[in-house]
């Protein structure tokens, strides 16, 4: 893998939103954590004395059992799903299919261990299993997918699974899904791998919150490399408190306003003829595809607006964008930049 191709997999969205623009570039809900969340970290911190416990562990993978239907020996606790994707190595696959347009950091982490990839780039964005080798025996999705926003039945996730053959599923946008649709956090078939994280519902991208759900087997294998104690108190009290009830029924309402707020998007974007919207789009996020790309991306900084240019995500072009879905007054901010940009195009 070249330096360039390397560089691309490692770009997100952090990079394009700079501090003084709006904000379209990165998918996450909330500027910061909510206050009964920070409270509870806040009390946490006299913890920090302490090495975190097996209990303490323990106490974390029972809220997330718990939550999903599942046993705590069918969880490992995460720094972000992002940890989850660097040791997808230690699973040593024979070869690894990754469905694209998709999240980069599971292609980066298995070219950087050396694992053979075959990339499955989807032309419609929709899954369709008998394009994965058969002899695949690691298969990596996003649920919703990031960036193009579309939901996959979990019937056709459900279709890559075989014997000798791992399916990881990257759901962390899925609990921005009212109901978290097609989800596979409670199915514990062979072979399936679930990453969830509690970034972009929470506001956690400083924390580095999630967790995986898979077989006892399987998650031994996933997690045999990692260090002693990998996971702080803080993670593991965030945990906890983002398994509650009150917070799970927070996190619904905030799946239902985002339905609201991106079908909003989505009526005044269609007022832009030259922009076209991927679909159908489920996530908190919509892939775009504008004419001049580079340029309009150019000239919406300059009208102080960050997108996340999409010609780092494999089988997508410059002409791509995503956009994070926000309120109705910040969707009006950014469709009205649009239309400056293409006017003066």
């Amino acid at each position: 893998m070249s330096q360039v191709d390397r560089e691309l997999l490692r770009h997100h969205g952090d990079v394009d939103a700079e501090r003084g623009l709006v904000d379209f570039a990165v998918n996450v809900r909330l500027d910061r954590p909510p206050r009964w969340l920070r409270d509870r970290l806040a009390a946490a911190l006299d913890r920090l004395g302490h090495y975190p416990s097996a209990a303490d562990d323990l106490a974390a993978r029972e809220a997330i059992a718990s939550r999903h239907g599942r046993r705590p020996d069918e969880v490992a606790v995460l720094a972000g799903a992002a940890e989850g994707f660097a040791l997808l190595p230690a699973l040593r696959p024979r070869l690894a299919a990754l469905i694209h347009p998709s999240f980069t950091e599971p292609e980066l982490a298995l070219r950087d261990a050396e694992v053979p990839v075959e990339r499955v780039v989807l032309d419609d964005h929709r899954l369709d299993a008998d394009r994965v080798p058969e002899e695949a025996d690691l298969v990596v999705l996003g649920n919703p997918t990031n960036p193009t926003s579309v939901l996959h039945p979990a019937a056709e996730i459900r279709a890559l699974l075989r014997p000798g053959r791992t399916v990881v599923v990257d759901e962390a946008f899925i609990d921005a899904v009212p109901g978290e649709r097609e989800s596979l956090a409670g199915s514990a078939e062979p072979g399936l791998l679930v990453l969830r994280s509690l970034t972009k519902m929470w506001g956690l991208p400083g924390l580095r919150a999630g967790y995986a759900l898979g077989d006892p087997e399987l998650l031994g294998r996933l997690t045999r490399t990692r260090p002693h104690w990998p996971v702080n108190a803080l993670v593991l009290e965030a945990v906890r408190a983002c398994c509650e009830p009150a917070a799970l029924a927070e996190s619904e309402r905030a799946a239902e306003e985002f339905a609201e707020h991106r079908a909003d998007l989505l009526g005044k974007l269609a007022e832009l003829a030259e922009v076209s919207v991927a679909g159908p789009a489920e996530g908190p996020f919509l892939l775009l595809r504008a004419p001049g790309g580079e340029r309009v991306r150019r000239e919406l900084r300059e009208r102080g607006v960050a997108v996340r240019r999409g010609d780092t995500f494999p089988g997508l072009g410059p002409d791509h964008v995503r956009v994070a879905v926000r309120s109705p007054e910040q969707n009006s901010l950014l469709v009205k930049a649009f239309r400056d940009v293409l006017e003066c195009g």
